[in-house]
Parts: C-alpha cells; structure tokens; sequence
C-alpha cells in the first residue's frame, strides 16, 4: 500500500507570502514598498531640513529687530531674504512715501522667502499622493488575489481551509502592505505642512519688522550713495 504524500505546508510568513503570490499580487507588493520607502526617505530629508530652517527663522525674527545681529544673517533662507530686503532698500525713490517704500522692501523679502518655501515643499505632493493611493493599489492586489483564490479552489474542488487561507493570506497581506504605506505618509504630510505654516509664519514676522525698519532708515543709503 502506497503511502499517502501530505501537501506541503505553505508557508505564511512575509516573506513567504510575498514570495508565493500571484506576479500582479507580487508587483502591487513592490511598487507599495518602493513608495514606502520614497515617503520615508523624503520624510527624514524634510525633518533634517526644517529643523535647520526652523533655528533660522527664531534667529531671523529675533534679528530682524537688532541691526548689530542682522548683519550675522548672511547664510541659508535668512541670507537670501536679507539680501533681497537691502537691494530693495538701496534702490529708493526719493519721490516714494514711507509706506510705499516699506511695501516695496517687504515685497522683495517675501519674493526670497516664497522661492525658498517652494524649495521645502518639493516632495510633500508625493507624500499627499501615496497616503490617498496606496490603500487602493493595495486593495486592488487583495482582490485579484482572492480571484485568483476562488479559480484555484474551483480547479481543484477543495474548500478546506487549508486550501483556502494561503491564497486569502497572500491577498491580505498586499492591503496591509498599502495601509503601512499610507498611514506614515498621511502623517507625515499633515505634519510637515503644518511645519511649513509655521515657518512661514515666523519669517513674515521678521520680514514685517524688518521692512519697518528699514523704510524708516535712510541714512545710511544717503552715505552709500555719497560714497559713490
């Protein structure tokens, strides 16, 4: 009498189950881990990045108001919106009021920052993409899965549940990987937007005070243009 061969046992850990789906199933798998780890690489750049961009901005907003730490502001977004605030306020019209000129210099400095803020928002539309998306890419990997599952079990007319749970687990397996990329993603975009606000928000502070001041003070041009 022959002996009865036992199926294999399937083998329902990650790796397994990634390794055992269908290639469509196997696909959905990589592309939501390729976006996961997009998401988590732009996630780290941005924190890096705005916690340096964040030091600038108290610095700025504190400086803004002290001419002797101003002249220190010379890297980074400070820097730039320095710079762009002093071109502004050496090109003046001696026909202009005080509050034209003020509106002029804060114009220039709001120009830098916005070109800057652009630069921290590179990114974030991803981010904002992969958390709406990926539950629906991983969802569409589940239910072909589990078609695929049904025609197996009509084929082989064996509803046991051992027949029946690799398929269902492998399909499964790519909603869960679609929920682990959204969910950090959707986050992570809330957050770094809210961040970006933030920022902007304290730099417009600066640039107010700043501009104040500046179109206040005319004496010094007077001297740059005697010197000329």
């Amino acid at each position: 009498m022959n002996d009865i061969v036992a199926p294999a046992p399937h083998d329902l850990s990650f790796v397994g189950l990634f390794l055992q789906a269908d290639p469509i199933v196997k696909g959905v798998m990589i592309l939501l881990v390729l976006a996961s780890l997009g998401c988590w690489t732009i996630v780290v750049d941005k924190l890096l990045r705005f916690r340096s961009v964040r030091r600038q901005a108290r610095a700025f907003e504190m400086a803004a108001r002290s001419p002797e730490k101003l002249r220190q502001q010379s890297t980074g977004t400070t820097g730039r919106i320095v710079a762009a605030g002093q071109e502004a306020w050496r090109d003046q019209d001696a026909s202009e009021s005080r509050a034209e000129r003020r509106e002029r210099i804060e114009r220039a400095m709001r120009a830098a920052l916005s070109a800057d803020m652009r630069q921290l928002q590179v990114g974030l539309p991803f981010l904002a993409t992969t958390g709406s998306a990926a539950p629906f890419i991983g969802l569409f990997g589940t239910v072909w899965g589990i078609m695929n599952s049904f025609s197996a079990i009509a084929a082989s007319q064996d509803t046991s549940l051992s027949v029946v749970a690799p398929g269902i687990a492998e399909a499964l397996f790519a909603t869960a990987i679609g929920l682990v990329a959204a969910i950090p993603a959707v986050i992570a975009y809330n957050k770094l937007t809210t961040d970006l606000g933030r920022l902007q928000q304290s730099f417009t502070a600066g640039i107010t005070a700043l501009g104040d001041r500046l179109a206040r003070d005319r004496k010094p041009h007077l001297r740059t243009e005697a010197a000329e």
